[in-house]
């Protein structure tokens, strides 16, 4: 009946095509032209090919934002195996906090002669808190809280809370570590910490940033020694407002083209989450289901045109269904090989051919059009890859607060062949595939 029914329907909208005059073309911005080609699920690259699949059954991948729960940090494997042809993109975070950590770490050791600013004998740091429900944000903070021995163990891991303000040491979400360089112990204590939300609600905020280090500054003075920041958004507010003035070392994260240019200028370092590995891979996983072949082409197995890449910028976790790239220390040393985040990996940059991958339509949205690292870096670099692996992508940005500002405009999902989602919130996953579903 189905069958029939598809038939019948494709019969009428032909001799409707041909009363219109159109010659059999397709219009709209999502559409190709309509070759006929079958993807791996099924659906053709003509502009009525995605009504072929189920919405519930088309490709799906999961990207900077995994779908987890922002309380406890467990994976939502039911988002994540939505489909089978459903993953997620990312980087590996506690690899990155760590390198975050040891980076600042090693910063103060090669520095102790001069990085304790008032001399009294206590290294003391603020930290900008991105989200306290992502869970990138939670190892970040956990990262730099281990390496400086500041962190406090809550339930089996570093609390990752805000502490306020800590100038006295007395905290119990952070303690004071110690760090000992040519025989002399300093304290190292964390003085102040906080979510950079924004009153209307947005998470990583880097005005909030910006207005948070002129108070702290205000009250500790040159007491702050160091600034640690969850990413470099945060870090650069951070860093034009008052650091750089004041030759205090700013440590962030994502390795955006301003924080890596201005590492010249005493920005101390950040940490790349090899953002062009990451932006290939969210195309290349749709790509390959489309296809129909092998999920590991042209990432670690080789494609017609050669894109591949190497087991040291990558690793797959086959339980949770996930690709995770992985990340590199931005420094003094190297700074100048990072300055442009939005050239393509040179190894996964080959043109695939358009008569053996066909265009095909993607619906991918970016939680908040005003993200630093998504919007300078993640996404130029998207834009990058679509074209060189024949994707037609419509790209949605939201407003970083609610998942509805993003959702309400996915009113017509049977238009596009796959999904790439980033969430407002890791807990959120159901939204979307609630809307898949119908």
């Amino acid at each position: 009946m189905k069958k029939a029914l598809a038939l019948t329907l494709a019969a009428a909208m032909a001799l409707g095509l041909a009363a219109c005059g159109n010659g059999g073309g397709t219009s709209g911005s999502g559409a190709s032209s309509g070759s006929g080609s079958t993807n791996g699920s099924g659906s053709t690259s003509g502009s009525n090919a995605a009504t072929e699949v189920a919405n519930k059954d088309k490709p799906l991948v999961w990207f900077n934002r995994q779908p987890s729960n922002s309380s406890t940090g467990e994976l939502d494997m039911t988002a994540l195996s939505f489909n089978e042809d459903t993953y997620y993109v990312g980087f590996d975070a506690n690899q990155g906090a760590e390198l975050q950590g040891e980076m600042i770490r090693d910063y103060i050791e090669d520095n102790i002669d001069t990085i304790d600013r008032n001399g009294d004998g206590i290294i003391g740091y603020v930290l900008a808190i991105g989200d306290i429900g992502h869970n990138d944000s939670i190892a970040r903070t956990r990262g730099v809280r281990s390496a400086l021995g500041t962190g406090v163990d809550k339930d089996g891991a570093i609390d990752s809370s805000p502490i306020g303000t800590n100038t006295d040491g007395t905290s119990t979400i952070v303690k004071d570590g110690e760090i000992t360089v040519n025989g002399t112990t300093y304290i190292v204590r964390e003085l102040a910490s906080q979510e950079m939300k924004n009153s209307a609600g947005a998470t990583w905020d880097a005005g909030t940033a910006g207005n948070a280090i002129n108070t702290w500054s205000a009250s500790f003075g040159d007491q702050i020694d160091v600034i640690a920041s969850n990413n470099d958004g945060m870090g650069m507010a951070m860093f034009t407002g008052w650091s750089k003035a004041n030759n205090v070392p700013t440590f962030g994260y994502d390795a955006n083209s301003d924080a890596v240019a201005a590492i010249a200028e005493g920005y101390g370092g950040t940490i790349s989450q090899h953002a062009d590995v990451q932006a290939y891979l969210t195309l290349r996983v749709l790509r390959n289901a489309l296809d129909g072949v092998d999920i590991d082409t042209g990432i670690g197995t080789a494609d017609g045109v050669g894109n591949v890449l190497s087991e040291d910028v990558y690793k797959y976790v086959d339980e949770e269904r996930s690709y995770y790239a992985l990340n590199v220390a931005v420094t003094a040393e190297n700074y100048e090989d990072f300055l442009d985040s939005t050239v393509t990996y040179a190894p996964v940059s080959y043109q695939l051919d358009a008569e053996t991958h066909p265009t095909k339509n993607v619906w991918l949205n970016i939680y908040n059009a005003a993200d630093n690292f998504l919007g300078s870096t993640y996404q130029p670099l998207l834009q990058k890859y679509d074209d060189l692996l024949n994707l037609n992508v419509e790209y949605i940005g939201g407003d970083g607060q609610t998942e509805a500002n993003i959702t309400n405009r996915l009113g017509n999902p049977d238009q596009y062949d796959a999904f790439a989602i980033n969430m407002v919130k890791t807990d959120n996953a159901a939204s979307y595939t609630a809307l898949l579903s119908q």
